[in-house]
């Protein structure tokens, strides 16, 4: 794509992104359509939640609209432009209480980044890197960086602390989302009646000592292969113990 219309499409999504900020652009008075873009944003929306983000096409998000596709074009200019506005708008907006202490707002942080993506888990395949920023997503980095300002981080610190509680957040989410998914196809307990007596037939228990003595433990505590929801507490609340150390 030319230098030109690679500047055209990014100023047409980062307009998009700002229309309820920027002011009205002069010859747009008149009838109101009959849809808008946050209706496209939420039909995209709904159906990426529903069926995933591989069937999002532009012809899809038409016929959840009940239109035809070259329509949609009208409100958005492509299905990557139509992504960066979903990505933008199910950003959370959620205060987090000034009144709490100071490790419980950063819990709060990667909590609310790893619900987010457990209730759109399409949203762990849409890439983070270079991401165009929203009003949605700026307004909740504010809301982070005030959770922590003034706990003694540098402005560096800060967004790295913001950054390596999010990757956290978002590895513990894949791992959950996961686990939501084999569970809806086959229980974990059905999962290890068929596999538990398999692994110990082929498996070389004086090989493997430690391997045996723990997973027997930690399989006996979950009952499942993993305990996301388990491993979430324990990491993030460690995770934020060590950034506080270092304030």
């Amino acid at each position: 794509m030319p230098t030109d219309d690679k500047t055209a499409h990014a100023t047409q999504i980062l307009e998009l992104l700002w229309r309820h900020s920027l002011p009205a652009k002069p010859g747009t008075r008149g009838p109101k359509p009959g849809l808008t873009v946050d209706d496209v944003v939420a039909a995209g929306i709904t159906l990426a939640d529903r069926d995933g983000i591989d069937k999002l096409t532009i012809r899809a998000v038409a016929t959840e609209l009940g239109l035809r596709a070259m329509s949609l074009y009208t409100y958005v200019p492509s299905k990557d432009a139509l992504i960066v506005l979903m990505v933008d708008a199910v950003a959370a907006d959620i205060p987090i209480p000034a009144d709490l202490p100071v490790r419980e707002r950063m819990i709060a942080i990667a909590t609310q980044i790893r619900t987010e993506l457990i209730e759109h888990p399409w949203l762990l395949e849409v890439s983070p890197w270079r991401q165009v920023l929203g009003p949605a997503r700026m307004r909740r980095y504010e809301r982070q960086l005030t959770a922590i300002e003034g706990v003694g981080l540098s402005d560096l610190a800060m967004d790295r602390a913001i950054a390596v509680l999010t990757d956290f957040a978002t590895g513990n989410a894949r791992l959950a989302v996961a686990a939501a998914g084999a569970a809806a196809q086959l229980s974990d307990a059905d999962w290890w009646a068929v596999n538990g007596p398999l692994l110990a037939q082929v498996m070389p228990a004086g090989e493997f000592p430690l391997a045996g003595r723990v997973g027997t433990v930690v399989g006996e505590h979950y009952q499942a292969p993993a305990d996301p929801d388990g491993a979430f507490d324990y990491g993030v609340a460690t995770l934020v113990d060590g950034l506080l150390a270092d304030a």
